[in-house]
């Protein structure tokens, strides 16, 4: 009798079927390389195994996967800030560079510093959840007002005025941190809390939000006044009073509001609360041939050095106002300056076509926000950067005061990067918001 048939035996070839086994019939076999590669039961998961590489690509893998956090990003306006940054360190290594082609030169490498930092930051506050701006926006003003008192104080070299102004905390290695820069953030988080959060029943913001926002926003901005920074004032002011206009506050509280400020500003020319400096250089802006070479010296050189740029400019390392020190402060301030002479007019529009990417999403994501909060922090950073960067080339072409506001992601600073690139984090959370819940 052969062996499959003999009775009682059962043959190694067709054994009995194990209960349910027919349901693992289907399943594709596991792989060891983090897909499903090996056998089940097998007692080693998907997640273990293999080595640093193979590790490697499962997280690519997770994070460039359809349907990641990454594909929510807002990648139009992501290109135009990279974009921006990157034409701002190179016209930051122009302006700065005594060799032509120095690579050692300190000002490129904290430049290329200040942006990897705020690119990370960007990166860290758009993976935010939507609703943790709200839980961030108290800390961001706490720590912004008690930067404010602490430049204020009489610190020695920590917090010795530059320019007149009490504007920078002073650190090891060369490092400066501008409390004012974050300022503006926390205006913005904060108005949009408190006028976003609207009652059942009500379509607008009520007289009692309005007076908590403007309290709460009047804290940094009394506090940049005494540094003093009439730069910093002049956007706090619009964005606290464009903000409000398009929370949909009645016309006779915005009327209101912006009667106040029309006496605020005569009472601080009436009672003589500006500095001296800050009156010069109004009164140079207002006759700018008076003295042109004191005060008005660097509106005067600015504007010779976009002038003999041309169209195409003279060449980066190339500009001879720049490269002689002719204009001051051409690395931060002034650097549209610096790009009219060695990239002309046709980088100039590069530039500002850049910048108007970046208002145009801000505007856009603000209009497709999900609620009036998401609304509000989208339109005030979009003011945020529009005011900004009016002032700045504004006062470069001589048709704004010189007030120190830097061209935001061009501009050479520690601070002003990392504010910037909060807000751009910021911006991506709105958006992401919508596009998932959407």
């Amino acid at each position: 009798m052969s062996w499959r048939s003999s009775p009682g035996v059962t043959s190694r070839r067709s054994s009995p079927p194990v209960p349910g086994a027919s349901a693992y019939r289907g399943l594709p076999p596991v792989r060891l390389d983090g897909g499903t590669s090996h056998r089940i039961g097998s007692g080693i998961g998907p997640n273990f195994g293999g080595g640093p590489h193979q590790r490697l690509r499962r997280l690519l893998r997770q994070v460039f996967r359809s349907g990641s956090r990454l594909w929510h990003l807002d990648w139009v306006l992501l290109l135009a800030v990279l974009a921006l940054s990157g034409v701002g360190t190179l016209l930051v290594w122009a302006a700065t560079s005594t060799a032509g082609a120095s690579t050692s030169d300190p000002y490129l490498t904290k430049d290329i510093l200040n942006i990897a930092i705020g690119l990370v930051l960007m990166g860290g506050v758009s993976l935010l959840d939507y609703r943790q701006l709200r839980m961030w926006a108290p800390v961001v003003l706490a720590v912004s007002c008690l930067g404010l008192v602490v430049v204020l104080m009489p610190l020695g070299h920590i917090t010795a005025p530059v320019n007149g102004a009490k504007s920078w905390i002073t650190l090891p290695g060369g490092f400066q941190i501008e409390p004012s820069e974050y300022a503006k953030l926390s205006v913005v988080l904060v108005g949009a809390i408190l006028l976003g959060q609207l009652r059942p029943g009500e379509t607008r913001p009520g007289p009692k939000a309005l007076a908590k926002t403007v309290g709460l926003a009047a804290v940094p901005l009394l506090l940049v006044v005494a540094e003093p920074d009439l730069g910093v004032t002049i956007l706090l002011v619009a964005l606290l009073v464009g903000m409000i206009a398009l929370s949909g506050v009645r016309l006779r509280w915005l009327a209101a509001i912006v009667a106040a400020g029309a006496l605020a500003v005569g009472a601080v020319a009436k009672l003589h609360l500006l500095k001296a400096y800050q009156i010069s250089r109004l009164t140079s802006f207002l006759h700018p041939s008076a003295n042109p070479q004191s005060t008005g010296y660097s509106a005067a050189q600015s504007k010779i050095a976009i002038a003999s740029g041309g169209l195409f400019g003279q060449g980066l390392f190339h500009g001879q106002l720049i490269s002689g020190g002719f204009v001051p402060e051409k690395q931060t301030d002034f650097i549209f300056a610096t790009a009219g002479e060695e990239i002309g007019f046709v980088g100039c529009m590069v530039i500002i076509a850049l910048l108007a990417i970046v208002l145009f999403r801000a505007i856009m994501i603000a209009a497709r926000a999900d609620d009036q909060f998401g609304m509000l922090v989208a339109s005030g950073i979009a003011i945020w950067f529009a005011v900004q960067s009016f002032i700045n080339i504004g006062m470069t072409i001589g048709i704004m005061p010189v007030t120190g506001l830097p061209l935001p992601f061009v501009s050479y600073g520690g601070s002003a990067i990392f504010a910037d690139m909060i807000a751009i984090g910021a911006l991506q959370a709105v958006h992401r918001h919508r596009t998932v819940f959407a």
